[in-house]
């Protein structure tokens, strides 16, 4: 357990320390479940009532609050409570599962593969024909790369995650548990006959830029003639689904259950919401705002917020909403 005194995180907050300056900490916690000795954070004026009946020692709060510390107990005002909360958890952070030698026995390495200065592979890993480990790459156990994927440096690949041919990961990304890329795009037409399906090869590959962050169980599928893209900085959420051929700007991001269809164009900055689908051949402009459910089957244009399903301009779906609650009381 790490023990930081109150001085040492203000310190390392940068803020302005109200209250009993002799505090120890074992640890942040929320407000509702915080005990003796923890530090929670308050970045919304609706919790600062909260404080008052909380048991935490300590709490991050923004500066412009109107909120007293309270008895034997401590403040830390910043500009942003919540920015400042995840330096906090930095603080905090526990070490990484300790590689015993930097590559176990039981891992299969090509011999054609090309590794790295400083990587760590764990055990049951397999590394296919000419797969390049970019320097620090850290491989976590039961991870699969095939053959003549590309793996940037200080890249972390967490268990379970497979990586398949020809693939392009770039430097300092995080792949978490489960995640396929790489796998075949989901394409299929009826056959001549009429009693069946053919399948649609996919012969592209994936290609995700730098300080990429890719949540448990999602799937970045490889494209029908070229590249599938994460652009650098983008980060997803737990199960989402990236189509083929989708093309996707920096620093997106896409909330858990969402999906891509094919050939789905975002461009810098979009976020979408949790369980949002874009349907295929969408082109949604920068900065791009799609609320959680939402449907989206049309090009939107750069700075808009939609919602719904079909999804709609914000404004114009919340009218739609307060128009049918209207006739719904009118016609009871």
């Amino acid at each position: 357990m790490k023990l930081l005194t109150i001085e040492e995180i203000n310190i390392a907050l940068k803020g302005e320390l109200v209250g009993n300056d002799q505090l120890t900490i074992t640890g942040p916690e929320q407000l509702e479940l915080a005990t003796n000795q923890q530090i929670t954070f308050v970045g919304s004026k609706k919790y600062i009532k909260l404080w008052e009946q909380s048991k935490a020692s300590a709490a991050i709060v923004n500066a412009d609050f109107a909120i007293e510390p309270g008895e034997g107990r401590a403040l830390i005002k910043v500009k942003n409570a919540d920015l400042a909360m995840s330096q906090l958890l930095d603080l905090f952070v526990e070490e990484a599962p300790v590689f015993e030698n930097d590559i176990h026995p039981t891992a299969v390495l090509h011999p054609e593969a090309v590794i790295g200065k400083g990587v760590r592979i764990g055990a049951h890993v397999y590394i296919g024909k000419q797969v390049v480990l970019g320097d620090g790459v850290t491989i976590y156990p039961n991870v699969t790369i095939l053959d003549f994927t590309t793996i940037g440096p200080m890249t972390t690949i967490w268990s379970g995650a497979v990586i398949r041919e020809r693939c392009v990961v770039g430097a300092y990304c995080i792949i978490h548990p489960n995640v396929s890329i790489g796998a075949d795009g989901f394409g299929f037409r009826p056959s001549p006959d009429g009693k069946g399906l053919i399948k649609i090869t996919h012969i592209g590959n994936v290609v995700i830029g730098n300080g990429v962050e890719i949540g448990a169980n999602s799937c970045v599928d490889r494209g029908k003639f070229s590249s599938t893209v994460i652009g650098d900085g983008s980060k997803i959420d737990n199960l989402v689904q990236i189509g083929h051929n989708s093309r996707m700007g920096r620093c997106c991001i896409m909330a858990g259950s969402s999906g891509l269809a094919g050939s789905v164009t975002l461009g810098d900055g979009v976020i979408v919401g949790g369980g949002a689908c874009i349907s295929d051949h969408v082109t949604l402009g920068n900065g791009v705002l799609v609320g959680g459910q939402s449907g989206v089957i049309n090009d939107v244009a750069a700075g808009k917020k939609v919602l719904g399903y079909p999804a709609l301009e914000a404004k114009e779906m919340l009218k739609q909403w307060v128009m049918l609650r209207k006739m719904v009381k009118e016609a009871k």
